[in-house]
């Protein structure tokens, strides 16, 4: 009688045990890798809505806002500060910088799981682009402010990423830590 060829069950018993040993150790370190992704993905669509509404406001030669928004995917969104989990970019045709009946909806974001949005007191509320293209604070002034994007905790160690927006206009990311995603300051 011919021999058999292949492996006995306590061979593949073994092969599974040993990969399963394996793969518990290797998943928990995927965590970092994958909520950097995350916050580098939302940041680069953020940068995205901010040039959009940018160039949209020089082409049409109208206000366009863009404004945090808790239901970016609604079929009625609105603005709002708390909570956030995306953005609206429209154009702000009664100049309120809120998402209102009269307005267009040119684009709408929502932020990658786990990932809260808070922008320091000059943005909290969005971020309105002139005609001229430029961003201006409640004094007139040329808007310099910051928007944290965020993921509580210290997984990865750089858990925030700030989107600068200074001189009115230019956009600018960096990493960060901050474990409780507190609300950030205004450059000075």
């Amino acid at each position: 009688m011919p021999r058999q060829r292949g492996f006995t069950l306590v061979e593949l018993m073994v092969t599974v045990a040993v990969m399963a040993i394996v793969l518990g150790l290797a998943v928990p370190n995927f965590e970092p890798t994958i909520n950097a992704s995350r916050l580098t993905g939302s940041a680069n669509e953020l940068v995205a809505a901010l040039q959009t509404a940018r160039m949209e406001a020089i082409r049409r030669n109208r206000r366009i806002a863009v404004c945090p928004s808790i239901d970016a995917e609604a079929d009625a969104p609105s603005c709002s500060a708390a909570d956030a989990s995306g953005w609206l970019v429209f154009v702000d045709a009664d100049r309120s910088g809120a998402f209102n009946a009269g307005d267009t909806l040119l684009r709408r974001s929502v932020s990658a799981s786990r990932v809260r949005i808070a922008g320091s007191p000059a943005a909290a509320s969005g971020v309105v682009f002139r005609p001229d293209g430029l961003a201006r604070d409640t004094s007139g002034g040329l808007l310099d402010a910051v928007i944290d994007l965020c993921i509580p905790g210290t997984s990865p160690p750089s858990n925030v990423r700030h989107l600068a927006i200074g001189s009115g206009s230019r956009i600018s990311v960096s990493s960060g830590s901050n474990p409780a995603c507190a609300q950030p300051g205004d450059p000075l």
